[in-house]
């Protein structure tokens, strides 16, 4: 089989473009070399917004682009996309001062034609501390009351990724691209991959190659360093504390008193999230984590917002790190642009690098326009394509979302299946969306599957089932970092429901009692990465 596309990346990109690509009647295959969003996609902020700091360095088309793709996920995806409020608190020694902020705040929801989740609001000092009474109060002249989105990072990529399956295209998780596969005259026409877990190696033969493959870019387009870097590769780290220690009703912007970078307080159900560090990262991709630096670091701004918290060390419960695969540049890390390039090479594989979480789907239309004109060019396209209409496509979990997004009506259906606590219902249905009530037939079906995954918790075993069946997860990892969210949001990390995981997945797929052993030790190793640094701070 030839494809007309083979896309090398299993992250946000990657799957949108294998979305757009299946769309509009192309022939797809998506390889990755881990799991879906193993990489960058699921170590985001969690965000999807304009990038209000954009405007302070004059990138209005970037920010444009940002706030109109924001509306289009709020289309597609309600069920992932969530408005969130954002408090801007302004101080007397910030340099700029509530009438510039408000000006720029019109300028943003004006780039958005005014389809913010809310307008924004101009808040007094006292309606700041009524809002947000955690806040340090010395000096403070007042906020403003903005609206951006937060998702489920891991999450938006799997439900790209599933579309683009259920059109067609081809997903092939764990499966590493170990040589590019050339014709005579050394054009690109497929890649050789090797199965993860098997060891089998083939190859897969294709008109076009899009590498999407985030940091990992230069390597894929020059595995012998031939070529100048395309990439500037910088690290953020996000640490994670209970709700308690730092409750917040909204997002609360802080700019870092040391070097004055803007970084976030986010709530999270039970917990609170703080980030993002921006510094500039040479290492192995595979292994980046956070440092006893960064934490320091992060909790340093909290001690500047948030005096009465007296977060420490000993709050944080987890930790998350990510590499921004930015175009390579001059400057400080945090002023390099979040704009997206298209690169075509003399052997004709297409790279696509750079770019934000937000525009994904912008940036995904345009590298297959890429490709289908080579396609083009070299008379490889013999069909008539059609429109792919990503923006107006809901994603799986929005299919038959209520048009009101009063998520408790999908709550109800669930519990039309089985009677589940509310609890369990805001779970699944915030995590698979209309899905939700495929989930809960398989707790219907077999009672095993309503245990839960960790005492007190509302994550049940069928979600492991549905994970293996029906959303390509191989791992315990897979399930626990990213099908569900135990990794950051249990207290251990969900390493106690590891062994139960995996014993569940050694039935569904398997594996030989060695397998199921090692798969938790190995998600033991993740955990242990995410919390390295404490060694670092004796």
């Amino acid at each position: 089989m030839v494809y007309d596309i083979l896309i090398v990346g299993g992250g946000i990109v990657g799957a949108g473009s294998a979305r757009d690509a299946a769309l509009r009647g192309l022939k797809v295959a998506l390889v990755e070399q881990g799991d879906l969003a193993s990489g960058t996609s699921s170590r985001s902020s969690k965000l999807v917004h304009g990038g209000l700091r954009y405007l302070q360095q004059g990138e209005f088309s970037l920010v444009f682009e940002a706030v109109s793709e924001r509306r289009v996920l709020l289309d597609i995806a309600p069920h992932l996309v969530n408005p969130l409020g954002f408090i801007f608190p302004v101080y007397k020694s910030a340099k700029i001062g509530p009438f510039a902020l408000n000006l720029g705040m019109w300028i943003y929801d004006g780039l958005s034609l005014f389809r913010s989740p809310k307008i924004h609001k101009n808040l007094s000092a006292r309606e700041v501390f009524e809002e947000e009474p955690g806040l340090a109060r010395d000096g403070m002249r007042g906020a403003q009351l903005y609206y951006d989105c937060s998702t489920d990072d891991a999450r938006l990529t799997l439900e790209a990724a599933l579309d683009a399956e259920l059109h067609g295209a081809e997903l092939h998780t764990w499966t590493k691209v170990v040589a590019l596969v050339r014709d005579d005259g050394g054009r690109v026409v497929g890649a050789r991959v090797r199965d993860a877990h098997t060891g089998e190696e083939r190859e897969l033969n294709a008109r076009v190659v899009i590498n999407a493959t985030g940091p990992w870019t230069d390597k894929v387009r020059s595995p012998n360093s031939e070529a100048p870097p395309l990439l500037r590769t910088t690290k953020g780290v996000h640490i994670v504390v209970p709700r308690e220690r730092l409750p917040l009703r909204h997002a609360v912007v802080c700019t870092h008193p040391t070097d004055k970078r803007v970084l976030f307080a986010i709530p999270w159900g039970d917990r609170t999230y703080i980030g993002t560090t921006d510094t500039d990262y040479e290492g192995d991709p595979s292994d980046v984590a956070a440092t006893g630096a960064d934490v320091i670091y992060l909790l340093g701004c909290m001690e500047t917002y948030f005096p009465g918290a007296r977060l420490t060390t000993d709050d944080v419960l987890a930790t998350w790190a990510g590499l921004r695969p930015l175009i390579s540049s001059t400057g400080t890390a945090s002023s390099v642009s979040r704009e997206h390039e298209i690169l075509v090479d003399a052997d004709g594989l297409i790279t696509i690098a750079g770019g934000k979480l937000t525009t994904f789907r912008k940036m995904a239309a345009e590298v297959v326009d890429r490709a289908v004109e080579l396609l083009r060019l070299t008379g490889a396209l013999t069909k008539r394509l059609v429109e792919a209409y990503t923006d107006r496509n809901a994603l799986p979990g929005a299919v038959g979302w209520p048009e009101d997004d009063d998520a408790s009506r999908v709550e109800a259906l669930v519990r039309g299946v089985v009677p589940l606590d509310d609890a369990t219902c805001a779970c699944l249905v915030g995590t698979y969306g209309t899905r939700a009530v495929d989930v809960a037939r398989l707790i219907a079906a077999d009672q095993t599957g309503g245990e839960v995954l960790v005492e007190g918790r509302p994550e049940r075993l069928a979600q492991v089932d549905f994970a293996v069946h029906r959303e390509h997860a191989r791992t315990v990892t897979d399930v626990l970092l990213r099908r569900t969210q135990l990794y950051y949001r249990d207290g251990d990390q969900g390493l106690a429901a590891a062994p139960k995981v995996a014993a569940r997945m050694q039935g569904l797929l398997g594996w030989s009692d060695e397998r199921r052993d090692g798969e938790v030790v190995a998600y033991a190793a993740e955990v242990a990465r995410s919390r390295r640094w404490r060694g670092e701070l004796g």
